[in-house]
């Protein structure tokens, strides 16, 4: 298994690690990211490698300043409104892509524009002392559940990878969220850690949410932050054999009966139930249950970012032969 160690006591290592073109598992934010430089084209590679992520899916770029993000990407005045308002923090902007900003072209999995987003905590103090973006997806294996703490990441990645960064469970508990302005309006890409509510009130204006564009950024696959357990949404009741993810304080019919079941949040708060998400996904996976019932959570605020995430565990799986099984 990888080593693991406390933030206080892992910069030397992780910048040695980078340096030498290698992986580093670390905290965010949102949820832990599986770090390699960005200019370097091996140190890329592994990422896929060690997630097992279709080539084609671009990956964010991560950065400690604005004027970092201003050699990689050409900020149109919205964008750098919303960058100012939210960096460092848990939104990604999409991007024209700068020419000659020294990304390997893996990056941008061949598009014209760059995912770019400013974390908070460690990882921007690992940017800044390395000097150079960092690459960070999720440190999961490509298509399942995000980790949220070091001990999961090291779980499922810790074969792969040589260091993990241990920030404690990450505050957020979802991905940033993803926007992109496109001939003047503002599109909604993933739903994530900024309610969109927020984004509308800073960018005056409506974000649009059809997504029938292809692949832009990350986590827009169809299947998407899946357990191995398949999984049933907006239930009402609790089928034999299978194990509940409850939001609030009232129960579906037979909840009693479940295998397993876990809370998101009793009191409803949708701030609560993000940051458990994955976490609590993750332990009903582990209960042996072939299915996950979830009672329904509502979809405002950061509701739409859970609904999201559960709408992709839930979708078919035979669909996507190139994710891993």
């Amino acid at each position: 298994m990888a080593e693991i160690l406390e933030g206080s006591k892992a910069m030397e290592r992780a910048l040695a690690l980078l340096a030498a073109g290698e992986l580093v598992a670390i905290p965010t934010e949102t949820v832990y990211g599986l770090a390699g430089d960005a200019t370097n084209g091996e140190a890329v590679a592994r990422i896929f490698e060690a997630k097992g992520r279709p080539r084609f899916n671009p990956l964010i770029a991560h950065v400690a300043s604005m004027a970092m993000a201003e050699t990689i990407a050409e900020f149109d005045p919205m964008s750098r409104r919303l960058a100012e308002a939210f960096w460092p923090g848990p939104l990604t902007l999409v991007l024209p892509h700068r020419a000659g900003s020294g990304l390997h072209p893996l990056v941008t999995a061949g598009l014209g524009t760059i995912a770019l987003r400013m974390p908070k905590g460690f990882g921007s103090e690992l940017i800044a002392a390395f000097g150079r973006p960092l690459a960070a997806p999720s440190a999961n294996s490509s298509g399942k559940i995000s980790g949220t703490t070091a001990e999961a990441v090291d779980a499922d990645l810790g074969r792969r990878i040589k260091l993990v960064v241990d920030g404690g469970p990450t505050q957020v508990g979802v991905e940033s969220t993803i926007v992109k302005v496109e001939n003047g309006a503002l599109r909604l890409l993933r739903p994530g850690g900024v309610p969109a509510e927020e984004i509308e009130a800073v960018a005056g204006t409506k974000l649009l949410r059809n997504n029938d564009a292809g692949i832009e950024a990350p986590g827009m696959m169809l299947s998407h932050y899946a357990p191995g357990a398949a999984m049933r949404l907006n239930a009402s009741a609790v089928e034999p054999g299978e194990a509940l993810l409850g939001f609030g304080p009232k129960r579906a019919d037979g909840a009693e009966g479940a295998v397993a079941f876990l809370n998101l949040s009793e009191a409803g708060s949708l701030r609560e139930a993000a940051a458990n998400l994955f976490t609590y996904m993750q332990a009903l996976d582990r209960s042996g249950a072939k299915i996950i019932a979830v009672e329904p959570v509502p979809h405002e605020g950061l509701g739409e970012a859970i609904n999201d995430r559960l709408s992709r565990a839930a979708a078919p799986r035979d669909s996507l032969d190139f994710e891993p099984k």
